[in-house]
């Protein structure tokens, strides 16, 4: 889709994006943190935050559907031993950085500026893999979620409007609460992120997600990236101001150690975004919500991976 830099539509979708910065800073999303709580906690609220982020995003597509709102979505994939693969490759590169895609922002945007080796490490992967063959399997079949019957577009407008009103209450109903407050539950900021997207496929008429910018740079693509890093800018602005408002920014100045590891974790998560394809953040708010069974595959092996080195990693 061409959009010009100078339109209004632009200008929406630069704050949408601002506003998913923001949103994951205060919520301190990531899918790291979420599987350490399940592991030593025994809680798994990061988590179900995390799904119902792809629910929001489902019934949100869903409700464009019924509107008759044009909109180019990925296919599947098969699945196979590369997406497994993908998704061990996610999970390890998410452990080395101590942070998933989404995490790494958050951790940026609170002065930790080693994270800024981590999109540096995922390019790296992403190029390393560009010349080898990988046949990805195209499903034929369109998401199951736009074959759904019309009426049930009710029972997720009912959930969303339940939900926004619960949170209205908590909140004393002053939505202002949710811009002053130093931390937001994972729900709040997970719901926060799936509205925005699904603005932004709305506005934009396609997906965005800034591991594919990156993934495309390495391709040499140059189709719409002034636009799209610009969107890129605007995210790591909003998370930025997100850390500064709420007091968490300590310029914390990395060492050789610090940047390695996180070059390292960006590189493993590139490389297992290409075999997949799609990072973590394409496939807890596209590929699930569209309940490909390869994006619940990669999501669940990146999970149990993750899992299994934090349990083996010694204390």
């Amino acid at each position: 889709m061409q959009i010009s830099l100078n339109s209004t539509v632009f200008g929406i979708a630069m704050l949408l994006t601002a506003m998913m910065g923001f949103a994951v800073q205060r919520g301190a999303t990531c899918t790291v943190a979420a599987v350490d709580e399940l592991v030593g906690q025994r809680r798994c609220t990061r988590m179900l935050a995390m799904l119902e982020a792809s629910l929001w995003v489902a019934g949100g597509l869903l409700i464009a559907s019924t509107l008759h709102l044009t909109m180019r979505m990925p296919s599947g994939f098969a699945v196979s031993w590369m997406i497994v693969a993908g998704g061990v490759l996610l999970g390890l590169g998410a452990y080395v950085n101590k942070a998933c895609v989404f995490g790494a922002i958050a951790r940026l945007s609170n002065g930790e500026w080693s994270y800024l080796a981590t999109p540096l490490g995922f390019f790296a992967g992403c190029v390393i893999l560009q010349g080898l063959p990988i046949p990805h399997q195209r499903m034929s079949s369109s998401s199951p979620v736009f074959e759904m019957a019309h009426w049930t577009v009710w029972l997720f407008v009912a959930f969303m409007l339940a939900r926004s009103a619960g949170a209205l209450w908590q909140t004393r109903l002053n939505p202002a609460h949710w811009l002053t407050a130093e931390r937001w539950t994972p729900a709040a900021a997970t719901v926060v992120i799936g509205i925005a997207f699904v603005l932004l496929l709305i506005l934009l008429g396609g997906s965005w997600a800034y591991t594919d910018v990156l993934a495309e740079l390495s391709m040499g693509k140059s189709d719409n990236i002034s636009w799209r890093l610009l969107l890129l800018l605007a995210l790591y602005a909003g998370a930025l101001l997100g850390g500064y408002t709420a007091g968490h920014w300590r310029a914390i100045r990395p060492d050789g150690l610090q940047l390695l590891r996180c070059f390292l974790g960006g590189l493993l998560m590139g490389m297992g975004s290409l075999l997949i394809p799609g990072s973590n953040d394409g496939l807890v708010l596209l590929g699930m919500p569209l309940l490909y069974a390869h994006a619940w595959l990669a999501f669940l092996t990146m999970c149990v991976t993750i899992a299994m080195a934090m349990k083996l990693s010694p204390p």
